[in-house]
């Protein structure tokens, strides 16, 4: 019995309610207003987003739309791409080499950091941060 009236007095409550008390209707409120009320006016910040947006040039958009078309030759580049392999510069001071003492002037050689090319998997990011 108990359980009966509980049920019934949650069933008049919930009904008690009005629509325009919950969500009230105005001719002016538009989908844009309502999300500004509800985040705090963030158009202020879409639009200083969009001015520091760069447009793109017409040289660097057909150079990103060559290098997502696939083909042959660039399909393995596209999907395993080549890890940076940084190259370690040594530098020999002029001396004198062998039993004779030859003189040798100094120079400069460059010798990659890893001995094999490493490959990034596919989805995996090359580009830095």
């Amino acid at each position: 019995m108990r359980a009966l009236i509980l049920l019934l007095s949650l069933l008049l409550v919930a009904c008690s309610t009005d629509q325009k008390t919950l969500l009230p209707v105005d001719e002016n409120t538009t989908m844009l207003s309502i999300w500004g009320r509800q985040n705090g006016d963030k158009q202020a910040l879409y639009d200083a987003r969009s001015a520091l947006r760069r447009p793109l040039d017409d040289t660097t958009l057909i150079a990103q739309q060559q290098q997502a078309t696939r083909s042959d030759d660039n399909a393995a580049r596209a999907l395993f791409r080549r890890l940076p392999n940084p190259d370690l510069e040594l530098y020999i001071f002029p001396h004198l080499a062998g039993s004779e003492g030859v003189p040798v002037p100094g120079y400069t050689t460059v010798f990659p950091f890893y001995n094999r090319v490493q490959y990034a998997l596919p989805g995996e990011r090359t580009d830095p941060l």
